[in-house]
């Protein structure tokens, strides 16, 4: 499985090669259209500053490549914070020690993406060779490390794939992984835990409490979506600007294209908002007492 996952790597990397590098119009589009912004980066890296989906610290990067703060899981609480609106209940995630200044973008601000795009952004090399020519091919085309590119995301998500199918062939030599000690019950209860992983979404931290039975007493979730939320509001709004305008009525295409200001930082928005042959269901069930008691259909 290994070896046709990286032959799909390689396939995929060579598809956007011929049909979107082979577009001057989409490369255009990349680098000069309404998806970018003045925010930092976020990911998860080793200790030498590469990739790592699964285990190491969070590095922050500003969007020029200056290094803002690296923190262990347990340390997140020192690091970051979340603000809230009235008009949503997702919240916005910022740098805690520089504190809420708004949706603003530039040097001063406390916002970051936690994409794709930011974990090779943050990451100085990649953890394994051919990622690392892809790599290297992805940001001598774009012109800039770090990259402000956001349409870049899909980019990112290839040569993030090249890494995890080198990566995998290592882990299946790897007398931990393929040991029959594949299910570890913990010997206490510590009463508190912080993980940090990567996922396609972005960074997502996870910290729990319990109490001296492991029952679950607090919950506290910051993942992928809720890192981008502010910088998806502002890229959204800023191509809506870009694009609609006197005399420009918002058709289809313009409305497709302020949706990719959105559907570049997380796949999940890209699946929820198509579906074949083209028109959007929604079924909404009312249950009472357990049984089904009104139903509502589009």
């Amino acid at each position: 499985m290994v070896r046709e996952l990286a032959a799909f790597a390689d396939f995929s990397l060579q598809v956007f090669r011929d049909v979107v590098l082979g577009n001057p119009t989409y490369v255009d589009l990349i680098l000069h259209g309404p998806y970018t912004l003045d925010v930092h980066n976020m990911g998860l890296v080793d200790e030498r500053n590469a990739p790592n989906f699964y285990d190491g610290k969070v590095r922050v990067v500003d969007f020029e490549g200056r290094e803002i703060c690296k923190y262990a899981p347990a340390e997140y609480r020192e690091h970051v914070a979340e603000h809230v609106e009235p008009w949503t209940y997702l919240k916005f995630p910022y740098l805690k020690k520089r504190g809420w200044k708004g949706f603003t973008e530039g040097l001063d601000s406390s916002l970051y993406c936690a994409s794709p795009l930011a974990r090779l952004n943050v990451a100085d090399r990649m953890a394994t060779p051919r990622a690392q020519v892809a790599y290297e091919e992805m940001f001598s085309t774009l012109g800039a490390h770090p990259c402000k590119a956001l349409l870049a995301n899909h980019w990112a998500r290839l040569v993030e794939m090249v890494q995890n199918a080198e990566m995998l062939e290592r882990y299946c030599a790897d007398p931990e992984i393929t040991s029959d000690r594949y299910r570890v019950l913990p010997q206490r209860i510590t009463g508190e835990g912080v993980g940090i992983v990567e996922a396609m979404r972005g960074t997502l931290t996870h910290h729990y409490t319990c109490d001296e039975k492991g029952i679950c007493t607090s919950a506290n979730l910051i993942v992928g979506t809720t890192n981008n939320n502010a910088p998806i509001q502002m890229v959204t709004k800023k191509a809506a600007q870009a694009l609609i305008g006197p005399g420009r009525e918002p058709d289809q295409g313009i409305l497709n294209m302020i949706e990719m200001a959105f559907r570049a930082f997380d796949p999940c928005y890209s699946c929820a908002t198509h579906s074949l042959p083209g028109q959007m269901p929604l079924r909404v069930e009312i249950h009472k007492g357990g049984r089904p008691y009104r139903t509502f259909e589009r």
